[in-house]
């Protein structure tokens, strides 16, 4: 009776082995047949449709005065008093810097001097002239001898003419020693200071006049022709949020610049308030509407890039296909689409980079 339960363990052993390996196979065959099945993804889809092309370009400059004057020195020396600072208010006639002028007064009393001896010398050839001339008239001297102290006389008219122009211009140099405001203005920069030696023409201040308020910006060179043309501009500020200006371009720099290689542009003011101040942070709203032109925007998520070659999966009864488009502009994650979309196709714009040619996909929501 024992053997026998032996027996009918190991057939009850050999049993359940047989039953696990079936049950394996089993699974096995239906996991392959699972992935034999074909994906069907979910995507997100949105209608292609031409919009009006009005995209707006942003700018960021700084307030600037219409007129600026960057003042120098006439003459040369150690400026020894400055009495001006940033942002003074200054009237035209003020003082704003002196330099050493010890030289420059040493040369004038010099030439004063050689003034005062020239006269001199001119009233003694008068003198000359006079008692030779009643000589002459009573015949003691001849002509040629009157002919003479005549030269003497006007030699020494000349000698007194150069020395007061010699005058006259130590004296100009001397008051070009003092630096005045040539208009009323904001001292709106400083370049030199006192205990500094400047040559003359070199700029130590620059006055901003009274009157018209710019904001100036630096535009690439692929937009310069744009704004040639530009129709409408819009400023706004920083510091005042809640101020918006109209202004239109004023001037454009003939050469781009040498570092930056943009162009630098000059946008006038229409009628700004008293907030705006000097030197504020603006931003310049310029929009194309110069050239507004029916176009076509997708998301960027929307782009499947194949190679060097951009596309996007189009849906036709339920599975996409791939086309290939070329692009324009990118702004506020979109791109322009200049060819191979027409209006009313559905691309797909989400789940691009699972996708492949035929495949059949489901829609999780149209978006617009």
């Amino acid at each position: 009776m024992q053997k026998l339960s032996k027996k009918t363990y190991y057939g009850l052993a050999a049993g359940i082995l047989l039953a696990a390996v079936a049950a394996g196979i089993m699974v096995k065959g239906h996991s392959k047949s699972a992935v034999v099945m074909e994906e069907v993804a979910l995507v997100r889809t949105a209608v292609v449709g031409a919009a009006v092309d009005a995209q707006n370009y942003i700018y960021s400059g700084e307030v600037k005065g219409r007129f600026e004057s960057q003042l120098s020195f006439q003459v040369g020396g150690k400026i020894v008093k400055r009495h001006v600072q940033l942002g003074s208010v200054v009237n035209a006639g003020d003082v704003l810097m002196e330099i050493d002028a010890k030289d420059v007064k040493q040369t004038v009393n010099s030439n004063a001097a050689q003034v005062y001896s020239a006269e001199s010398q001119v009233k003694l050839a008068e003198s000359n002239l006079n008692r030779y001339q009643k000589l002459y008239e009573g015949g003691a001297i001849s002509a040629a001898q009157l002919d003479q102290y005549k030269s003497a006389y006007d030699v020494a008219v000349a000698s007194l003419r150069q020395a007061s122009a010699q005058y006259a211009q130590g004296s100009n140099q001397l008051d070009y020693s003092v630096l005045y405001a040539d208009k009323a203005g904001v001292i709106s920069s400083i370049t030199a200071e006192a205990g500094q030696v400047v040559a003359a023409g070199q700029s130590v201040v620059t006055i901003v006049q009274d009157g018209e308020r710019e904001v100036e910006i630096s535009v690439p060179e692929n937009r310069i022709d744009e704004f040639r043309n530009m129709g409408q501009l819009n400023v706004s500020f920083w510091a005042l949020p809640a101020v918006s200006v109209d202004a239109a371009v004023r001037e454009i720099a003939p050469m781009a610049d040498a570092v930056s290689r943009t162009y630098k542009v000059r946008v006038s003011l229409l009628n700004p308030p008293q907030e705006v101040k000097l030197g504020m942070t603006s931003t310049v709203t310029a929009a194309n509407g110069g050239n507004r032109q029916a176009a076509v925007y997708i998301p960027l998520t929307a782009i499947y890039q194949n190679g060097d070659v951009p596309g996007v999966w189009v849906l036709h009864n339920e599975s996409v296909t791939l086309r290939h488009i070329k692009i324009g502009a990118f702004g506020d994650g979109k791109v322009q689409v200049l060819e191979g979309l027409q209006n009313g196709d559905v691309i797909v714009t989400a789940g691009v980079h699972k996708l492949k040619e035929g495949q059949k996909v489901r829609i999780s929501g149209d978006t617009l």
